[in-house]
């Protein structure tokens, strides 16, 4: 087995992975010959040249070699990460690296290539729906086809977080219906960011407005919840791609303002308005 690294995103099944290959190789020893460290609370060169090399030095129990998993590596310094891959090349003949990330462009080069790499993707709403129903049932939790399109449109592959959201729903009733995922994630209902994308393109600016206000001040919702969730709503619309990238960059553009600190308000009517614009420009440019 050569070392390993799992890169993806969050909730796709790296740590799972990771111990899953250890109850497979070693069975009951698995503990005796794994452990687990998580680099983002230890980022320093002293945590390689401690604790990993002095498990990394101690001979397997009843195994070939022994397992270190290092989650969020990509959080090492790269003084860390070159002390590691030292630490690898020493002691290659019994013990193995497994390292977890998100992003393995973070990884130095001497590293990423001693490791086979997997690439964890994001979970399609398919295979999300078919855990989450399988928890539901184990629960004795009933949950409407429409509450599990919910919680894969909040999760957004991560399958962790939708667990997470199932469980939050569990705790209010066992009954889980789409309203209640919406509430309990804080995410604005997608029917209602939709309504204000097709007002705000369709040159509407008075109902526009009035849902943007109704998701602000009467829902609660932040500026940034909004930009996000109308993002979302731009790449499925039914519109040409001409007018979807004038209106993507236009979300880009008050995403960074919000980010800056601007206005909440200001700049979603600005977006609203600089939607209106684009609508009516193209209109005229059709015609």
């Amino acid at each position: 087995m050569p070392h390993l690294m799992f890169a993806g995103a969050a909730g796709t099944g790296k740590t799972s992975a990771a111990i899953a290959l250890a109850h497979e190789l070693y069975g009951d020893d698995w503990r005796s010959n794994f452990t687990e460290l998580n680099a983002s609370d230890e980022r320093g060169i002293e945590v390689v040249r401690n604790k990993i090399k002095n498990f990394a030095r101690t001979a397997p129990v009843s195994a070939p070699f022994k397992i270190i998993f290092l989650d969020e590596a990509d959080s090492l310094t790269p003084d860390a990460q070159s002390a590691l891959r030292r630490t690898m090349e020493s002691f290659s003949m019994s013990c193995r690296f497994i390292l977890s990330c998100n992003y393995s462009s973070k990884i130095i080069e001497p590293i990423q290539s001693r490791c086979a790499v997997y690439r964890f993707k994001p979970l399609g709403e398919t295979e999300l729906s078919a855990q989450l129903r399988y928890i539901a049932t184990k629960e004795q939790l009933e949950i409407s086809d429409e509450a599990l399109g919910a919680i894969s449109y909040v999760a957004a592959g991560d399958l962790r977080r939708a667990i997470n959201t199932l469980q939050s729903a569990a705790s209010i009733k066992t009954e889980i219906d789409q309203e209640t995922i919406y509430q309990i994630t804080a995410t604005p209902d997608p029917q209602a960011i939709e309504e204000l994308v097709c007002a705000s393109i369709g040159g509407k600016l008075k109902l526009a407005l009035s849902s943007l206000d109704a998701l602000l001040l009467e829902q609660g919702f932040s500026g940034s919840e909004i930009v996000v969730q109308i993002h979302k709503a731009l790449l499925n619309l039914d519109i040409s791609d001409q007018t979807k990238v004038q209106l993507i960059n236009s979300v880009g553009e008050i995403d960074f303002r919000l980010s800056e600190g601007a206005d909440e308000r200001i700049q979603l009517e600005a977006l609203i308005a600089e939607f209106v614009l684009l609508s009516q420009r193209n209109q005229r440019t059709s015609t």
